[in-house]
């Protein structure tokens, strides 16, 4: 049985940061590519972030030098560390993973709240 856990969402104040955390089981999770979407209230779910098996990375415009995504393939783990946070970060973060037969993979997300 495939599981993405994502941990470490939260509430931080404008320009601060935060690390999100997607931990995968029932996966070879080295072949697999991992991902970060998000969905903001009222809005369509968004590419964030991608990682793939040899570690090549794509970024939305709107998060590129603020966010990095990194994966750890020992503990197969997800990493997504987000830096000068803003209001418009605010969402529902989701893990993804697609295998090289693009089956794809989600968890259930974590709650990211950037506010004063």
């Amino acid at each position: 049985q495939v599981q993405l856990v994502e941990s470490g969402g939260g509430l931080v104040q404008p320009g601060g940061s935060l690390r999100l955390s997607c931990a995968a089981s029932g996966i070879a999770f080295g072949i697999y590519t991992m991902g970060w979407y998000r969905q903001a209230p009222g809005k369509e779910r968004e590419l964030v972030t991608i990682i793939t098996s040899t570690s090549t990375t794509r970024y939305a415009e709107s998060v590129k030098g603020r966010f990095t995504i990194s994966r750890d393939n020992a503990k197969n783990t997800v990493y997504l560390q987000m830096n000068t946070l803003k209001s418009e970060d605010t969402a529902v973060y989701f893990c993804s993973a697609r295998s090289p037969w693009s089956a794809d993979y989600w968890g259930k997300g974590t709650l990211v709240t950037v506010s004063s």
